[in-house]
């Protein structure tokens, strides 16, 4: 829970990494035992554990940070800051105590499938209530408080920027998966038709774009800064002291592992659980290093969440809207060929000179490797 770009002690904390690794791959595979024994991947309850699961990351590092890790400068007993108030502690507990009201709404559509639909209905309750509560303390708080928290909020034009990279990467990758006839296309005309609307066929799509990849991902901040303040605010912090490049491949792995449960039920790959574990280890490696370029480079968390709240929607908006895949292996997007092509990206992000290591990182790591 510390600033990315510095490294402020010689040595991995391993003690506490593990510790935050431990809880969050424990709590969250426990979470998807309960799914598959309970209604079973594919239900009415899915959506909910795996949003729910995508909070656990920030959750526990929030939560370590305040009451376990005592060197943390969030810590209920150690002062703030240059003796001045931290008021980002709220938001903390605001965040904790939503994905608390997540896990009731998690167990209850399990334990009650006849209020599966009014549990679905109130899971947009945190999300909003996230939202809102994110813009007050920014707002009354102020921008310092914030980033004390490492929770800078980052410039306007970087959220153009990086998450129109994106929006244009996975139309190009959809584009492809067209040119090679790798798919089929989705006729908007019997789209309109199946989702009731009178609309042209063309007309809906606009819609759809602007509601899924725009508004869409601004609410799905709240649970994508999930993930991103564990892995990228948290962990990365953590392993970039064994160098930046290095520590971002064992994030990576990490992170990759940390979807294998998903995986296996038949998430993003279905059918193909060997092939996709492998494939979801190379595509989180390699999406590790592209958001992990995003945080050294401008050092705004909200920012990575946005790029992964925008990443996973409009991979939903292109691969369901326009263009759907005959195999999620053999294609561009997250198949093979999608792959090859983020590897190509990755390989000039590696070249810019925010990966350059420190002195003391570079002392770390060759007494490390000695």
């Amino acid at each position: 829970m510390i600033n990315s770009n510095v490294t402020n002690q010689p040595k991995v904390n391993w003690r506490q990494v593990g510790l935050f690794t431990g809880l969050t791959f424990g709590f969250t595979f426990a979470l998807d035992l309960l799914l598959q024994l309970g209604s079973g991947y594919g239900s009415t309850s899915t959506m909910i554990f795996l949003q729910l699961q995508m909070l656990l990351p920030a959750f526990f590092a929030m939560f370590l940070g305040m009451f376990v890790f005592t060197d943390s400068p969030f810590y209920f007993r150690n002062p703030m800051p240059e003796g001045r108030k931290d008021r980002a502690r709220g938001f903390f507990y605001l965040y904790m105590a939503l994905t608390v009201f997540f896990v009731v709404l998690a167990v209850l559509s399990v334990l009650a499938p006849s209020l599966t639909t009014l549990v679905n209905q109130l899971r947009t309750l945190p999300i909003i209530l996230g939202v809102v509560g994110m813009i007050l303390f920014r707002v009354f708080k102020g921008r310092e408080s914030f980033a004390r928290a490492n929770l800078r909020g980052g410039r306007v034009l970087d959220w153009v920027i990086y998450g129109g990279a994106i929006v244009l990467f996975l139309g190009i990758q959809t584009g492809l998966n067209a040119l090679f006839h790798l798919g089929t296309p989705v006729d908007p005309n019997q789209l309109a038709v199946q989702m009731g609307t009178k609309m042209a066929g063309s007309t809906l799509l606009i819609v759809l774009a602007f509601q899924m990849i725009i508004v869409g991902s601004l609410m799905g901040l709240v649970i994508a800064f999930g993930e991103e303040y564990g892995w990228r605010g948290f962990l990365q912090s953590q392993l970039i002291r064994l160098g930046k490049k290095r520590g971002v491949l064992i994030l990576g792995l990490i992170w990759g592992a940390w979807h294998y449960p998903v995986i296996w039920m038949g998430h993003n790959y279905p059918g193909r659980p060997i092939a996709g574990t492998i494939m979801m280890t190379i595509f989180c490696v390699l999406l590790a290093y592209v958001l992990g370029h995003a945080m050294l480079k401008t050092g705004s968390i909200w920012l990575v969440a946005f790029m992964h709240a925008i990443l996973d929607q409009t991979a939903n908006y292109f691969g369901g809207m326009i263009y759907v895949a005959n195999d999620q292996i053999f294609s561009f997007g997250i198949g093979l060929y999608g792959l090859a092509t983020l590897a190509v990206i990755v390989f000039f992000l590696l070249r810019d000179p925010v990966w350059k290591d420190t002195p003391t990182q570079i002392e770390n790591t060759q007494t490390i490797t000695a």
